[in-house]
């Protein structure tokens, strides 16, 4: 019979804890951070305190051939390497809150609300414990700040149990002393002078409470120091920590550190790379996720395993993708071979991206489309592309953008990106399926109103595309967001106008009636009429209003329209002129729905509009 890879044994807390304390017991490096909440460490505690089961623990015996640089638990005291005798696998967020909470000493820090971290002892109310029910246990479990005192919404002092003279007349018990509680009852018995009643009420406590901590025993699975990395590394793939599946880059975190190599810090490293290449600020690649650059090194590689199944003449050849399943197969050698290159494709991807004017991850429609930008350049290796090879690329973009095809993980479609748009721009007859299946409603710009749409982001890009000028100054709006000057996006006819005209809410809100402009000269709109500002404007600038109707011409707004204030004349003017830019950036005519009529009504009928903030 073959030896099994493991064993089960169950093991007191207490000594578990204390293995902890002592550096016995460590976690890998790579492991995440302890995130349970104040909340979780209350219900965890109430049920050691009922020796409810909490869940096994599993751990790794160190010593043979898989070598994980231990840590230490949070709360607990720096160990040294040496000192690890078994690394937790499983069981970490549980083990960290037992700790810190009843053998550490300390108070507990322990994430609060926001990004804030608060301080907290834990007792338990001993009267409540003894004569609550079971399922009101939770209630029984304090949470009280580092001071020991708990103070109402006003600052006003509500409960005090700074000393343990306070903890004896309001009977709590800390549970710091759990372990060891043998002075702290002693103490109990001489503040209540031996009272009789008091002391019945300290046994029960005991019987009931104390010796379930005592007694509480964890199952703890070892993993021999002989188990197979490929075992370790499934084991970590089926594994939940604190309730939360692991990431696809904690496990291959896990795999890559079985052969030293810390891909944390590797990330680290290209991440802030990312943000400034080369000495150059990259903006638009500033929430490129570690999932993100994962998927497009996965790519990378499923397309090159591919390629020499097909030189072998491998009639099934793989796939390409990047899949959660894909990308937890990545060998350390393909990341380590096709990181560096994908580097270079983001960079890349960025310099393709300012030409169509998307320079800021805040306008940036599909942030999941540069996972197969970056891996088409990085094929492509090239950073200067003929005229034809970026007529295709910013065609391919665009019909993605106007599709609204990359919402939510559209991993499939990246692996269909990939070659497609790589044979096309080599010269090859086939449409990306991206490109081909691509249908745009006209009628969609009236539902475009907010960021939340990369559609939307589509449009004010191709706004500034087309190099909009200032309305005040005159200067292009390009230039203001090379200096970090306050460029977003504004009504062109004001919303408080357009309200007090009743004007529909969703054509007054649309991106037709919006586009980009510079701050001060969007205060200058207020909620005046256009044929208001537009002579504020002139005058208060000295532009002439010759000057002007240029300027308001780059936006493809009618200067006749606006300034006359007719808001549908002015809409539907202004809706073909944004439709004709999507034409001609995807390639692919828009489709024109039939309540709407060929091309969006014409409406005599004046009306006037203001501005917004």
């Amino acid at each position: 019979m073959p030896e099994t890879n493991y064993q089960v044994n169950p093991q007191l807390l207490k000594d578990l804890l204390e293995e902890a304390g002592d550096g016995r017991v460590q976690l890998p490096d790579f492991q995440r951070g302890w995130v349970w909440n104040d909340k979780r460490i209350r219900s965890l505690l109430a049920s050691i305190s009922l020796s409810y089961p909490v869940g096994a623990v599993m751990m790794l015996e160190t010593g043979g051939s898989i070598r994980f640089k231990p840590r230490s638990l949070e709360g607990a005291p720096y160990s040294t390497e040496e000192a690890a005798e078994r690394l937790i696998l499983d069981g970490q967020q549980r083990l960290t809150s037992l700790f810190q909470s009843l053998l550490s000493g300390k108070p507990v820090e322990t994430p609060g609300r926001g990004k804030k971290t608060i301080e907290r002892w834990y007792y338990i109310d001993m009267q409540k414990a003894i004569h609550g029910e079971e399922a009101d246990r939770e209630d029984a479990v304090l949470s009280i700040p580092k001071d020991r005192r708990l103070r109402s919404s006003k600052n006003v002092i509500e409960a005090d149990y700074s000393t343990a003279e306070l903890e004896y007349q309001n009977m709590v018990f800390p549970l710091k002393d759990i372990f060891n509680s043998y002075d702290w009852a002693n103490g109990f018995r001489k503040y209540w002078d031996h009272d009789q009643e008091k002391l019945r009420m300290l046994d029960t406590f005991h019987k009931s409470i104390v010796t379930n901590f005592d007694h509480y025993k964890i199952h703890v699975f070892s993993l021999g120091k002989n188990t197979p990395p490929a075992a370790v590394c499934q084991v970590f793939e089926k594994l939940n920590t604190g309730g939360v599946a692991l990431t696809v880059f904690e496990l291959l975190t896990a795999r890559f550190a079985i052969n030293g190599f810390e891909l944390g810090k590797d990330w680290e490293a290209r991440k802030q790379q990312l943000k400034n290449i080369g000495g150059v600020k990259r903006p638009v690649l500033g929430k490129v996720s570690n999932t993100d650059f994962l998927q497009a090194v996965t790519l990378l590689a499923t397309r090159e395993r591919r390629e020499q199944e097909m030189k072998k003449g491998n009639k099934r050849p793989p796939a390409i993708s990047c899949q959660r399943a894909d990308m937890l197969k990545l060998e350390l050698t393909e990341y380590k071979k096709w990181a560096a290159p994908l580097m270079d494709g983001f960079k890349w991807a960025a310099s393709f991206l300012a030409l169509q004017n998307v320079r800021d991850a805040k306008f940036l429609p599909y942030r999941s489309q540069l996972i197969p930008l970056a891996a088409i350049l990085t094929v492509l290796k090239k950073e200067m592309l003929t005229r034809g090879e970026r007529e295709k690329l910013a065609r391919w973009y665009w019909c993605g953008v106007f599709g609204e095809l990359y919402a939510g993980t559209p991993a499939t479609r990246f692996a269909w990106d990939l070659p497609d748009v790589v044979e096309w721009m080599r010269g090859g007859d086939t449409i990306p399926r991206t490109v081909d299946n691509v249908l745009f409603r006209a009628r969609r710009l009236l539902s475009l109103q907010s960021l939340s749409s990369a559609a939307y982001k589509g449009v004010h890009s191709l706004i500034l595309r087309e190099k909009p000028c200032d309305w005040s100054t005159g200067l292009e709006l390009e230039h203001f967001n090379e200096f970090d000057y306050a460029v977003d996006i504004h009504h062109i006819f004001p919303q408080k106008w357009c309200s007090d005209r009743k004007i529909d809410k969703d054509k007054c809100n649309s991106i037709v009636n919006k586009t980009p402009l510079y701050a001060p000269t969007n205060r200058k709109l207020g909620a005046n009429a256009p044929s208001e500002y537009t002579s504020a404007i002139e005058k208060d600038e000295e532009n002439d209003e010759a000057k002007l109707n240029e300027r308001l011409r780059s936006h493809f707004i009618d200067p006749d329209l606006l300034r006359t204030d007719k808001f549908n004349d002015f809409f539907n003017a202004r809706h073909r002129k944004l439709v004709e830019q999507i034409v001609q950036a995807t390639g692919k005519e828009a489709v024109w729905d039939d309540d709407e009529g060929e091309e969006p009504p014409d409406d005599d009928e004046d009306e006037v509009n203001d501005e917004d903030e």
